[in-house]
Formats: structure tokens, C-alpha cells, sequence
């Protein structure tokens, strides 16, 4: 395709004569003289020529460059640099224009033609100058201003020429181009990349220039190493990263509101429940700073700070307990609890909770996978009060029992003595005294008590 250059008016050339022929005769016009062409494109190179009449054309070709002196010319259609490329649209009476395809050198070509008496060619030649497209652009700019590339070239492009641009060789779908310059109006730190220009109908593309976009710290985060289970005793490394143009070089660490320490990396030696607590970094740039989301470390520690709590329970138809609850803090909780006496080395009971039968002194031991610990001991008494009611119950419902069988065996005598006598007179009776009631007569009971007592 034919580059849109702006080019110079015609110029008629006078070629050298060889073998004393009037110069007047012969004759070559180039049109124009100077060609400017962008990289890769394609110029067509005019050209007309006379000879004496009489003669005979026998070759035309285009040459390049300047030989030294008895040197033979180079026909360019035969040179296999040249050969795809060039294409002669003349003829062997009066037309040399040459088509010339994907330039890349600036150089300086040469038509040449031989006749059946002579030869000759046009010393001034057509001068090539090949170019490539720059785009020029700030160095660095910030995070909202307002920024202007200009797509320029060593030629004078015609007005008519339409510019392409991409963005890190990609077509940029919107048209913001002016003529040959792309603005940005506040621009952001997507914008960024690597810019390039092309003129449309032309293969050649720029080089590539960057845009760097200056912006404070973004997508600030901490990561934690190692990344698994974090135990107590454990060294962890805290990162700080972010995303800033320029790097950030400047970090700072905050536990719980705190500053503790400064630098992308905070490590902890020994670490301990009671670094738990959140963890934030800032980052900091000379066009402004952020801080991250808090992390909370999930420290796992074996069982500590392990208590027994005592709560009263009277059971007034069975036996007198004492309920005990063991407490631990732990990570993660405590699941396994052991009773123990104090001074006896088996177990005398688990769970959480634990119900004593008896008076003594007793503790417990909590348990995690990482630990365990034991509570201090802590006394208990079992009162008794509870079995002297059962006793008590015990005696009153055998004396009810015995009071019922005595009634009906006093009842039962009564009756048989008013079936004999009638009349007799009455005669005194011992008191007998059993549970609390008068007996005319004396009345024997054989009553065991079977209580066993604990």
C-alpha cells in the first residue's frame, strides 16, 4: 500500500551520455525527487525516460547506491533482497515508475536503461527516506492528572491520515485521539502500560513506550508464615504487601491500636496466646498510605488456668453428694476431664462435672491435644444429715405399723372378753407403753430394723 506522504514537485534529471550522445536526446524525470515512507510501508517511485529515435530498448532496471567507477550495475529485480518486494510498472518506450513494498533503508535508487547502441541512467536518482513512527509521553505522571501522547514522524503526513493506538498491543476500542495525540483525562493506574502508534492503511507500527502511573498503596494485606497451626512457643513471620507505584519501602505494625514494630516483615519469637490480638501493617509511599484488614492469630495453647467450682446437692431419698465443675481456658476447648483424691493416684471419676460421695480433698486435670493441667485441690464435706431422715422415716413407719396391729389385737380381745362376760367387773390393767400408746393388757412384738448405714 502506498504511503500518504506529501511529496516534493517533479525534477527532470539529466543522464549521463556514455559514448559522446548528445544529451539532448536523452533524458529521465523522477516525481517526485525525495520520498519520505514510514517502516514497512510501500512508495511508488515515477518515472519517465527519452532516448534518441532510432535506437532500441533492449533491458530496463532500477538500481541502488553508488558503485565504484567500471563497477556494473545491479538490477534490483534480480537481487534477492529486492526481488519480492519490487515490481516495475513500466514499459521499454517511455514509462520507469517502480512500485517498492515493505521499505526499510533509507537509500537512493537509480533507473538504467540499455539500448542496441548504448546505455545510460539518471545520475540524481530518487532519494528513499524511511522513518518510524515515535510516540512521545510523559516519563511518570500521577494518579489523576491529565496526560497527552503525541504520535509523531520525521514525515510530513497528510492531514488526511488517520492514527491508531494501542495499549500493550492491544487496539484501544474508544476513540479519544485528536489528530495524531491520545489524551487522558485523569488518568487512573489501569492506564498504565506500554503505548504504541500506527497510521491507518500502513502496516508499521511504533515502538512501544511506557506510561508509568505514579499512585499510593492499595490491596494492603498481611500474610502469615508458617500458614498452618500456629502453637504456642511457635516463631511466626507477619508480611506485609501492597500494591503501590513506586514500592513502598515504608511499613509500619500495630497490634490492637499499638505500633509494635516497623519493616514488610514482623517476626514473632515465642508466640503466646496473648498475641492473639489483631494485627494491622500500613504501608506508606510518597503519594499516600493505607492500612491492611486487622488479623487475628488462632494460637493453639494446652489447658491453663484450670479451677473447681463446688455446687451443693441434697438427694433426700438417696444419699447426700457434692457436685464439682471443672473450668479450664484452653485452644481449642478442653474436652477430657479426670478426677482425682488427693493422695491417691487412680482416678475417681471424668467429664466436665463430678459428684463426691464423700469428704475429702479433690481435684481435676483438663486435657487438649496440645496439654494438660491440673486445678488446685479443694476440700469437700459430705454431711450425714440426709441419712438421719431416712432413719427417722424409717422408725416412724415401723411404730405406724406397730400402732395399726396393736389396735386390731386390742380390738379383737375386747371383743372375745364381751362374748364370755357380760358383766364382769372390770380389773385393772398394767400401761404398757409401745410407741407412744396405753395398752390394757400386755401385747409382745419381735420387730428387726435392717438399716445398713454407709
Amino acid at each position: 500500500m502506498v504511503t500518504s506522504v506529501r511529496m516534493a514537485p517533479p525534477l527532470l534529471i539529466i543522464l549521463l551520455v556514455i559514448h559522446g550522445v548528445s544529451s539532448g536526446d536523452w533524458g529521465v524525470s523522477y516525481s517526485p525527487s525525495h520520498i519520505c515512507a514510514l517502516n514497512d510501508s510501500s512508495v511508488i517511485m515515477s518515472c519517465t525516460y527519452t532516448y534518441p529515435t532510432g535506437y532500441q530498448i533492449m533491458r530496463v532496471f532500477w538500481t541502488k547506491g553508488t558503485v565504484k567507477k567500471g563497477q556494473e550495475r545491479t538490477d534490483l529485480s534480480e537481487d534477492p533482497e529486492y526481488r519480492q518486494r519490487l515490481q516495475y510498472l513500466g514499459d521499454k518506450q517511455q514509462n520507469c515508475t517502480m512500485r517498492l513494498s515493505h521499505v526499510k533503508d533509507s537509500q537512493k535508487y537509480y533507473f538504467r536503461f540499455i539500448t542496441d547502441k548504448d546505455k545510460a541512467m539518471g545520475m540524481t536518482g530518487v532519494t528513499l527516506t524511511v522513518t518510524d513512527l515515535q510516540v512521545e509521553s510523559p516519563e511518570r505522571v500521577t494518579e489523576g492528572d491529565s496526560v497527552r501522547l503525541t504520535c509523531k514522524s520525521s514525515c510530513t503526513l497528510t492531514d488526511r491520515a488517520t492514527f491508531i493506538w494501542y495499549r500493550n498491543s492491544q487496539p484501544l476500542t474508544e476513540r479519544r485521539d485528536r489528530n495524531n495525540e491520545l489524551l487522558l483525562q485523569s488518568v487512573r493506574r489501569e492506564d498504565a502500560g506500554r503505548y504504541s502508534c500506527a497510521v491507518h492503511g500502513h502496516n508499521h507500527t511504533s515502538p512501544a513506550v511506557q506510561l508509568n502511573v505514579m499512585y499510593a498503596p492499595r490491596s494492603v494485606s498481611v500474610s502469615i508464615s508458617p500458614s498452618g497451626e500456629i502453637v504456642s512457643g511457635d516463631s511466626v513471620t507477619l508480611i506485609c504487601s501492597s500494591d503501590s507505584n513506586p514500592p513502598a519501602l515504608n511499613f509500619n505494625w500495630f497490634k490492637g491500636g499499638m505500633f509494635v514494630g516497623s519493616g514488610r516483615i514482623y517476626n514473632i519469637s515465642k508466640i503466646s496466646s496473648d498475641d492473639s490480638e489483631g494485627y494491622k501493617c500500613k504501608s506508606i509511599n510518597e503519594h499516600g498510605e493505607k492500612y491492611s484488614d486487622a488479623v487475628t492469630l488462632n494460637i493453639m495453647y494446652p489447658p491453663r488456668n484450670v479451677s473447681v467450682s463446688i455446687i451443693q446437692s441434697g438427694q433426700i431419698w438417696a444419699r447426700d453428694s457434692v457436685t464439682l465443675i471443672c473450668s479450664s481456658d484452653s485452644n481449642p476447648p478442653a474436652l477430657n476431664f479426670r478426677w482425682f483424691k488427693e493422695n491417691e493416684s487412680s482416678a475417681v471419676g471424668s467429664g466436665q462435672s463430678f459428684s463426691a460421695l464423700q469428704s475429702g480433698r479433690f481435684y481435676c486435670q483438663a486435657h487438649n491435644q496440645h496439654g494438660s493441667q491440673r486445678s488446685d485441690a479443694v476440700t469437700v464435706t459430705v454431711k450425714v444429715v440426709g441419712r438421719l431422715v431416712i432413719l427417722y422415716i424409717s422408725i416412724g413407719v415401723i411404730c405406724g405399723a406397730a400402732v395399726i396391729i396393736t389396735t386390731l389385737l386390742i380390738w379383737r380381745s375386747r371383743m372375745k372378753k364381751r362374748m364370755e362376760s357380760q358383766m364382769n367387773q372390770s380389773r385393772p390393767h398394767d400401761r404398757r407403753k409401745a410407741c407412744n400408746v396405753e395398752l390394757s393388757e400386755p401385747v409382745y412384738m419381735n420387730v428387726t430394723l435392717d438399716m445398713k448405714m454407709p
